[in-house]
């Protein structure tokens, strides 16, 4: 049998599991956040304590999010601002960088940097000159740690020669590219229209630039999106062969996001054929000499990522799957998180309040969560199931009722397949693997202790 041969899982099963369940980049996750009192210079000393911990150990990650795009791709959950001016570029560069020092403050000491990424909106709607300034605006107030990684999302219709250049001259050698899919009825539909003419372009002047990773974003559920078209974007992908791909499900949320209101429920593939749409592309991947790593991406055995699941130091932040661990991760920029593991906070989403806050010497937060003892229990298992596909436990963190609720209610999920379970472990199987959202949800113990009356979150199939 062919490897391309599409293997259904049960339906049984892929009905049971298309429960709207989070993605897990966070526990607990976003909405739960704002349950308790919190406070900004609870998140100062907490990132005070997390940096004294870690920086000469580990060094920082350091996430900046740059929103502005030119057009509304309608499929888009992230914060975005859409504008053709560009005069906005050097204000908000000014503000990231005010931001920073407000940062540096709560240091004390010159940071470790360990990981840098740029992320969007679409960081390469900024000129190359107004990035060059934000990054040694960084870098002559910090130092590098020896294996630092730098890395930033791209647009193929806008990244130029120039781009790619001046970052790499600042030292970025990993890039991803947002392809989505080829298909142009596709394209249409999510209005993100970009040739795969651009892509190799921009593709093959990287590589012979000297970037060593170059990742795609695909995404399977859009709306129109048929397994003959995407089987057709991973041939035309092949020509390429990118060093990752993340190949992401795609969350129909237009209650959050009302550029999703361009299309309806009724031009989106239903859960089975969404889940055929992965079935195929996973196999096609692995047709290719891909592997899978964690959820959603895929990696050529070469690459650093396939490198850290084998050898058990794969890591997930909210910038992604990373080969490196930072305890600390600071974001900087309008709706950027950061987690100095005890704590979670995001800033405000509104370009104009997040430059009058930090305009003003004030950290822009717009909400956080200091963790519990509990959630300080479950988060590392949650940890270990996306990034390891398995977890464990002893005598003493086993009498931890959370993670005992948990753990029962696990049962069903062995009972079905998707976990083999014993005293003190548990091991996610290979049809597991296809449900670790659902996985996951079993040991969130927040959501369980608060359900919620709304749907909050994205569907799993």
């Amino acid at each position: 049998m062919s490897r391309n041969t599409i293997i259904p899982l049960p339906d049984e099963l892929v009905q049971k599991y298309n429960v709207a369940a989070p993605r897990y980049t966070s526990y607990p996750t976003v909405p739960y956040w704002d349950k308790e009192p919190f406070g900004v210079d609870q998140w100062k000393a907490s990132v005070n304590n997390s940096f004294n911990e870690s920086n000469e150990r580990d060094g920082i990650s350091l996430y900046i999010h740059l929103p502005f795009c030119e057009s509304l791709c309608t499929y888009c959950g992230c914060n975005t601002r859409i504008t053709k001016n560009h005069k906005v570029e050097e204000p908000y560069i000014k503000g990231l960088l005010k931001e920073w020092d407000m940062y540096l403050e709560v240091f004390g000491k010159m940071p470790l940097i360990k990981e840098i990424h740029l992320g969007g909106g679409t960081p390469t709607f900024f000129s190359p000159e107004h990035l060059q300034q934000l990054i040694n605006g960084i870098l002559k107030t910090v130092q590098l740690h020896p294996e630092a990684e730098f890395s930033f999302e791209a647009h193929p219709g806008n990244t130029t020669t120039e781009h790619l250049q001046t970052l790499f001259d600042l030292g970025f050698r990993r890039l991803s590219l947002g392809i989505q899919d080829f298909d142009p009825v596709v394209q249409f539909i999510i209005n993100r229209i970009q040739s795969f003419e651009q892509v190799r372009n921009v593709t093959h002047q990287a590589r012979l630039i000297g970037y060593t990773s170059v990742n795609f974003d695909l995404i399977y559920g859009l709306p129109r999106q048929t397994l003959a078209g995407l089987k057709n974007t991973v041939r035309l992908m092949s020509d390429l062969m990118p060093d990752r791909i993340a190949f992401y499900s795609y969350a129909h949320v237009p209650w959050i996001k009302p550029g999703q209101r361009s299309f309806t429920e009724k031009d989106l593939p239903d859960p089975y054929e969404k889940r055929k749409l992965y079935e195929l592309g996973r196999d096609l991947f692995t047709d290719l000499g891909y592997r899978e790593i964690g959820m959603d991406h895929f990696a050529l055995p070469q690459d650093s990522l396939f490198l850290a699941e084998q050898a058990g130091h794969l890591h997930r932040n909210f910038m992604g799957y990373t080969h490196q661990y930072t305890q600390l991760m600071v974001g900087i920029g309008v709706s950027s998180i950061s987690d100095s593991w005890y704590a979670f906070v995001q800033n405000v989403k509104n370009v104009e309040e997040y430059l009058k806050l930090v305009n003003n010497h004030k950290l822009p937060v717009v909400k956080g969560h200091i963790l519990s003892a509990e959630d300080l229990t479950i988060r590392p298992h949650i940890l270990n199931i996306m990034c390891k596909g398995k977890t464990s436990w002893n005598i003493h963190t086993g009498q931890s009722q959370a993670l005992m609720d948990g753990l029962e209610r696990m049962q069903t999920l062995a009972d079905d397949g998707l976990v083999e379970l014993s005293s003190y472990n548990l091991k996610v199987t290979p049809t597991g693997k296809r449900f670790l959202r659902n996985i996951c949800m079993a040991l969130d113990a927040r959501l369980w202790a608060d359900k919620p009356s709304t749907q909050l979150f994205s569907m799993t199939g």
